[in-house]
């Protein structure tokens, strides 16, 4: 460890950190508060922070504040301009105690013109990513509904294996009043084990509204009749393009076009250097690559527009549920499969494990040979996982 770093750890401290929170963080709602807070998550380059972030704004009733690290971490839509506004507050949640308490007193002028605190959970509550930034999103919550803010954190995962710290920081969260939403079943039963009083909803990208049909005819002006499937190839399950490639071409052999559509790209996990090699690698001119990331609305649009899904990312999974279309899903993190549970279809998961390109090539068998069955079946949940998700933001 670098001097530098010895000397500034002291200054990471929760407990230092939840002191200057107690020091600084005075004001309480007012009546006549409008606006929602939102604590973003990382986001920049991830198509599902992004989704994650207009949901909510989509969702909730009033102007919208969204605390982010930058500005060039979320896109501002334009149909969401005139009711979502960016804040950024880099130290807010990664930075040190003095960057943090320099942050809380812009939070505190933000709060003096709102009425509720809200945190999106995703997979960033459990300490499985940073502990840090898991513990300070959850102290924060708690000191708001210590003043009795309406607070909540929306709809998120909770693994098998959570840090001790980020538990206890989430149950002293719950236990001044902060609502706490498990957003698939599997998540709410291993964090009521571990103590946690949970709140059982869906994913709040269920709730979005907006899709944007004409990116079909953008990306694939000759499509016409012809069957799609979307395929990601996930940084977060790493290099298995054989398997993806084996993937493609029993697509192919059942007459489907394949577009392949990186769903995160940024350093550590980056989604399009895979994509671009699996097109590559089949040669064919009737799977195409989308080079870029495209916006949530967007990808609801193709997802409604293809037949099937091979993905190793979440929110794309769900954004083709909500349109009945069928995602094979690597499961990582924990999480997919709580979401499967919620429409009975176990068979859409696929472990990155040892067995990966067995399980991958049946999964997307299943479907090729299965797709209306399990087209009704994802459509008969629908409904009532969307009430599920509608929660996350019930008094908002």
């Amino acid at each position: 460890m670098s001097i530098a770093r010895r000397l500034t750890k002291p200054l990471q401290s929760e407990r230092l950190i939840r002191a200057v929170d107690r020091v600084l963080i005075r004001v309480r709602p007012s009546s006549d508060g409008e606006s929602h807070v939102l604590l973003a998550p990382p986001g920049r380059g991830n198509i599902g922070d992004q989704a994650l972030v207009e949901a909510f704004v989509e969702a909730s009733n009033g102007p919208v504040v969204v605390l982010t690290r930058s500005t060039r971490d979320f896109d501002v839509p334009a149909a969401l301009r005139e009711r979502m506004r960016l804040v950024p507050l880099p130290a807010l949640v990664y930075g040190s105690a003095i960057g943090h308490a320099r942050d809380v007193r812009k939070l505190t002028r933000e709060l003096r013109s709102a009425r509720s605190f809200s945190v999106i959970g995703a997979d960033v509550m459990d300490g499985a990513y940073v502990l840090r930034a898991s513990v300070n999103r959850a102290s924060l919550a708690e000191r708001l509904a210590r003043l009795g803010w309406p607070t909540r954190i929306v709809g998120f995962s909770w693994n098998a294996a959570p840090h001790e710290r980020a538990v206890a920081a989430l149950r002293r969260a719950g236990d001044a009043g902060v609502r706490l939403y498990l957003r698939d079943p599997r998540s709410a039963e291993r964090a009521r084990a571990d103590g946690l009083s949970v709140l059982d909803s869906a994913d709040i990208v269920f709730s979005a509204r907006s899709r944007d049909d004409g990116i079909v005819q953008r990306l694939l002006p000759d499509l016409g009749d012809d069957r799609l499937a979307l395929v990601n190839a996930s940084g977060l399950v790493g290099d298995r393009l054989p398997a993806y490639g084996r993937a493609i071409e029993a697509l192919r052999a059942a007459g489907h076009r394949v577009l392949v559509v990186p769903h995160v790209s940024r350093h550590g996990a980056d989604d399009l250097p895979l994509c671009e090699a699996l097109v590559e690698a089949a040669g064919d001119p009737h799977v195409q690559l989308v080079p870029r990331l495209l916006a949530p609305a967007e990808i609801r649009g193709l997802a409604a527009r293809a037949s099937v899904t091979v993905t190793g990312r979440m929110h794309l999974a769900v954004m083709s549920l909500m349109a009945g279309t069928s995602p094979v899903t690597v499961a990582t993190q924990g999480k997919v499969e709580g979401l499967m549970d919620l429409f009975g279809t176990p068979e859409l998961c696929v472990s990155p494990g040892s067995g990966f390109d067995a399980e991958l090539a049946a999964a997307v068998a299943t479907v090729i040979e299965r797709e209306g069955e399990l087209r009704s079946r994802i459509l008969a949940a629908l409904e009532a996982v969307g009430r599920l998700s509608e929660r996350n933001v019930e008094g908002l």
